[in-house]
């Protein structure tokens, strides 16, 4: 391969990215970030990551490109803008509302990044054979052990701000980030500086504190984790503090003063479907298996499954203020799973008067056979009865600290 050739094979990737839909794109060695064994090292050692025990199982893999892939020598990384057409912090007022993170009201993004990314990938192949035989790719959407965002902003697109997520100068907060490894040295971009100055407004607004410092974020208090990854019942001092929020939470990314220059999303497979925005909580604690499934299909919303979902409406509607839906709420204690039939217990507890909820437990709670359901009656009719929480501890969405 010629001298001009690498630069002139970058000009078109770079070309052909913006026409396949993505927003940003660079390029950084693959030995850029020496620093990332030290960082994740630090992390675990914190426990920041709380229960997810794969980062610590594929630490090694996840520290450095090279040990994921020997024979990598540079890295595209390729940005698509998922921006909304409003303010997701305006949506937490909707008390009687599913709030649905912005990244899960559409297509799975991982769906459709990773079509694009092979179609780049092969571009390169075909284009890097014809002066370099042998050229190899191998295609990443936040489904392995790579360290996306680092490598993002050493390719330029953007930087980790303080609330640990990219930030870009043109799409703010919103970017979903996908990876083309290759064989082939191609010209570097130039690493993006960190241009967040003295505004915490990300770490302000957290409502569990999860950020122990800037830049830092500890999994286990964050509320993206219990409603989206978390297997058990939703910690009791997170309910309140989850609102309406029945998957994800995107208060930090919402916030951030870069957003002003995003502008909506371009991909029509990002823009938000109109009934995953703001559905009613009443439509969707009835839904059943089948509805569940139907409603969600696409979404990465499904991958939650009907109990654990059902599990986050019905904390959100604990949290609505609304008592037309303590009967909707009411018919989930007799509810097959104990997941749901938890979450229930708590709903109608913040909604019932204390002489009706008493009604309730007599006709409900007295005959619990589930250990874990009869501890939500006896901490409901009396908040002392309990020690300790439930699994508290977890850890947070796997966009973190990576």
């Amino acid at each position: 391969m010629n001298k001009n050739a690498p630069t002139k094979l970058v000009g078109i990737l770079h070309q052909r990215a913006l026409m396949l839909g993505f927003d940003a794109f660079g390029i950084t060695p693959a030995d850029a970030r020496p620093d990332l064994p030290d960082k994740l090292q630090t992390s675990l050692e914190y426990n920041w990551h709380g229960t997810m025990d794969w980062m610590q199982e594929t630490a090694l893999r996840r520290s450095s490109p090279k040990t994921l892939w020997p024979e990598v020598k540079s890295i595209i990384m390729l940005g698509m803008n998922y921006a909304p057409d409003s303010d997701p912090i305006a949506d937490l007022s909707q008390t009687s509302s599913g709030n649905i993170s912005v990244y899960a009201r559409n297509r799975d993004y991982h769906q459709i990044i990773k079509g694009k990314l092979k179609e780049l990938a092969g571009l390169l192949v075909r284009h890097g054979n014809a002066g370099t035989p042998g050229t190899e790719v191998k295609v990443f959407v936040d489904t392995a052990p790579v360290m996306e965002k680092p490598l993002a902003q050493s390719a330029g697109l953007g930087w980790q701000g303080k609330h640990s997520v990219l930030v870009s100068r043109q799409h703010g907060s919103w970017l979903f980030l996908g990876a083309i490894f290759t064989n082939l040295a191609l010209p570097a971009s130039m690493e993006s500086g960190d241009a967040c100055g003295s505004c915490r407004r990300c770490l302000d607004i957290c409502p569990t504190d999860a950020f122990p410092a800037p830049y830092q974020l500890d999994a286990r208090k964050c509320l993206a984790y219990y409603n989206n990854e978390h297997r058990g019942p939703i910690p009791h001092k997170y309910r309140k503090a989850m609102g309406n929020r029945i998957f994800g939470c995107d208060d930090c990314l919402a916030v951030c003063p870069w957003n002003k220059f995003a502008s909506q999303t371009r991909e029509a497979k990002l823009q938000a479907r109109s009934e995953l925005t703001l559905p009613p909580l009443r439509q969707l604690v009835d839904l059943d298996k089948e509805g569940f499934s139907s409603l969600f299909s696409g979404s990465p919303v499904k991958r939650l499954g009907h109990a654990r979902f059902l599990r986050n409406v019905l904390v959100a509607l604990g949290n609505s203020g609304d008592i037309s839906l303590l009967k909707p709420a009411e018919k989930r204690l007799e509810d097959k799973d104990p997941l749901i039939r938890g979450a229930a217990v708590w709903a109608v507890q913040q909604l019932a008067s204390c002489e009706y909820f008493s009604r309730l437990h007599t006709r409900y709670g007295v005959g619990e056979k589930d250990l874990q359901v009869a501890r939500e009656w006896r901490q409901s009719l009396d908040p002392s009865a309990a020690n300790g929480d439930f699994n508290d501890g977890a850890p947070a969405h796997p966009r973190l600290n990576n």
